[in-house]
């Protein structure tokens, strides 16, 4: 039986790449959705692929690219674990866009072509509650060297805030690679701010001393951002916590450019509504050199050396990890990390088999990944400090150790978690979800909610024709808004899921409500 679906397998590959593969059925979606995010007009992507001839006109450079893993810049490994936001192609796929090139890049029929997404032009989660800039203009300089910058913008808060989702807008696309956004309540960053003449601060080894590196490295850290990549919201019922009086330290990687550019770029804050009850905050642990044998002093790397490290952290209380982002220098090669359950079972969380210094992300679960009390986070990094390493700075290869600057190196590994509740394994974060094969996938859907009856948390997936903001409302039988739970949000044109907490409805029948443009639908459910 396997030898026949084997052979079925491959005699329907064969049938699609054999002639079959179109732009509009085919080609076109898998752009749209892994691609144009980066690759449209403002974005850090050195061309637009949003139609038909901007895809045609690079076609042999999207075989090259895809057939080399090179793109879409996607770096842990699918099969070791899953994701929010994937950005890859299974081998299927990048075959299709091979034979598709190969076979002269066919258009098909264009009325079955997708309309590109609806991409608003500010955030993708709608209206923020509260927007910080940048208070100057900084110039990156033209040559094409990159550079890293601290930028302190001051919340203004004068009481704690529950926090949903920090998005970062670049004001420079074409320049800003990523930034990290750290919570300073010890004015660490505008004290070191304050000892330069210009608005912001280099990077690396800028701080007063080492230990100032290490307690603001140690602190909270809000929404990374990278580009391509919609900003996770924090499902119904969490949030971090924002603090009074509190600054936003931004750490933003400029990319190399030949040309001197400026950028101003700005943070959007969205904060939870009265309607939701926030009844865990979002916690974070920072793996450092301090749970590795030898602890700092261990960590060094000899000209020459291939090294790999193993730290260990050992979970004291139930939790429920949300999310994960391994942190290495040019010298950095793997990232594999894991839990071992105290009976002895495994949990995969990570595996990056060829970390890429210039491709680090952001890494949300999917689900809620239950790690109980007696746990160990293991985590092991492999570094390269031999001449056959084309990322090495130094050459020939020189003493390295813990730092902050590049030619430094770090074993760096925050992760996110609550206290863990009955029932967190049920719980997916939003974003796109698999759907039964049979399902057509096409059309503006919102499926039947799930559980319902609904007794605290119920599910919502829908299907969008076409990438773009959308609205979703819970209202009552009168027509009347009793939550709503997105406005004006980004959700791309395939299948996606919200979930939400019903504690506060009383008993009865309500409609969710999927708005979108020129289309609007509903289903009911029952609250129990």
């Amino acid at each position: 039986m396997r030898f026949i679906l084997i052979f079925f397998s491959i005699c329907l590959s064969s049938i699609v790449l054999s002639g079959q593969v179109t732009y509009t059925e085919d080609i076109a979606p898998l752009i749209y959705e892994n691609c144009a995010n980066c690759h449209r007009p403002g974005e850090i992507g050195p061309f637009s692929l949003t139609n038909y001839d901007e895809v045609t006109g690079w076609g042999q450079m999207i075989k090259f690219v895809t057939e080399s893993r090179y793109m879409p810049p996607w770096k842990p490994d699918p099969d070791y674990s899953s994701f929010l936001g994937e950005a890859h192609l299974s081998q299927d796929e990048i075959a299709m866009i091979a034979a598709w090139v190969d076979n002269g890049m066919p258009r098909g029929d264009e009325s079955l072509e997708p309309e590109f997404p609806n991409y608003p032009d500010g955030s993708l989660l709608g209206e923020p509650d509260l927007v910080l800039s940048m208070e100057q203009a900084h110039m990156h300089r033209g040559n094409n060297r990159d550079s890293y910058y601290y930028f302190v913008l001051p919340t203004g808060l004068t009481e704690d805030r529950v926090v949903k989702a920090v998005e970062f807008r670049p004001g420079n696309a074409k320049i800003v690679h990523h930034a990290l956004i750290f919570e300073d309540n010890e004015g660490i960053a505008r004290e070191t701010d304050a000892q330069t003449p210009e608005y912001g601060f280099e990077s690396f080894g800028s701080f007063n001393g080492d230990q100032n590196d290490i307690t603001f490295l140690s602190g909270k850290q809000f929404n990374p951002y990278a580009p391509g990549q919609k900003t996770t919201r924090y499902p119904d019922g969490l949030g971090q916590i924002m603090k009074a009086g509190s600054d936003l330290a931004v750490q933003i990687h400029y990319a190399p450019s030949a040309n001197d550019e400026w950028d101003q770029s700005s943070l959007n804050i969205f904060f939870a509504d009265e309607d939701e009850e926030v009844e865990r905050v979002v916690e974070q642990h920072i793996m450092l050199p301090t749970s590795l044998p030898g602890s700092f002093a261990g960590f060094i790397m000899l000209p020459g050396q291939e090294r790999e490290f193993v730290g260990t952290y050992l979970i004291r209380e139930d939790i429920s990890l949300m999310g994960i982002f391994p942190h290495a220098h040019l010298l950095g090669k793997e990232w594999e990390v894991h839990l071992e359950h105290p009976d002895g079972s495994i949990t995969n969380l990570i595996s990056i088999p060829d970390w890429d210094f210039n491709w680090q992300s952001q890494y949300y679960f999917d689900r809620l990944i239950k790690a109980e009390k007696g746990t160990k986070v293991i985590a092991r990094a492999v570094y390269d400090n031999t001449v056959d390493n084309p990322n090495n700075p130094n050459n020939p290869p020189k003493l390295v150790h813990w730092g902050d600057r590049t030619e430094d190196e770090m074993f760096y590994l925050p992760f996110l978690y609550v206290p863990y509740k009955d029932g967190d394994e049920d719980i997916r974060f939003d974003g796109t979800v698999a759907v039964e094969e049979h399902m057509e996938q096409v059309g503006n859907r919102l499926l039947p909610l799930y559980p319902n009856p609904v007794d605290s948390r119920v599910t919502a997936a829908f299907h969008l024709k076409q990438g773009g903001p959308i609205n979703l409302t819970v209202l009552d039988m009168n027509g009347q808004i009793v939550r709503q739970l997105r406005k004006g949000e980004y959700f791309p044109s395939r299948f996606s899921q919200i979930s939400f907490v019903t504690d506060q409805l009383s008993e009865g029948i309500y409609l969710l409500q999927l708005k979108g443009k020129d289309f609007k639908v509903s289903e009911k459910f029952v609250k129990q």
